[in-house]
């Protein structure tokens, strides 16, 4: 399929950027991405999806993507349980 040339093409372009590709481990299927915890964040604070996409410019449903494999990770059933399953992280303090 040519996959290994593509691979190469985009390590090339990241690299031009500055950036680099996350490495994966098993710790990091567990632990929320970046963009998953800018999501969470005001979930947390008990704001809706709706209310969450206009703060951070995302759609509804893009915000509720992010909060369901959130949610998966933290074994939260119920949206009333972000509020303490998501512990304030080390960025949070920062960001206000």
């Amino acid at each position: 399929m040519g996959m290994a040339a593509f691979a190469a093409r985009a390590r090339r372009e990241l690299r031009a950027t500055g950036e680099s590709a996350r490495k994966r481990a098993v710790t990091s299927t567990v632990e929320p991405t970046p963009q998953e915890a800018r999501t969470a964040r005001p979930a947390r604070e008990g704001l809706s999806n709706p209310g969450i996409g206009v703060r951070l410019f995302l759609s509804p449903r893009t915000v509720q993507y992010h909060l369901g494999k959130v949610f998966a990770k933290l074994g939260v059933t119920s949206r009333g349980r972000p509020r303490g399953a998501l512990s304030a992280g080390p960025d949070d303090t920062a960001a206000r």
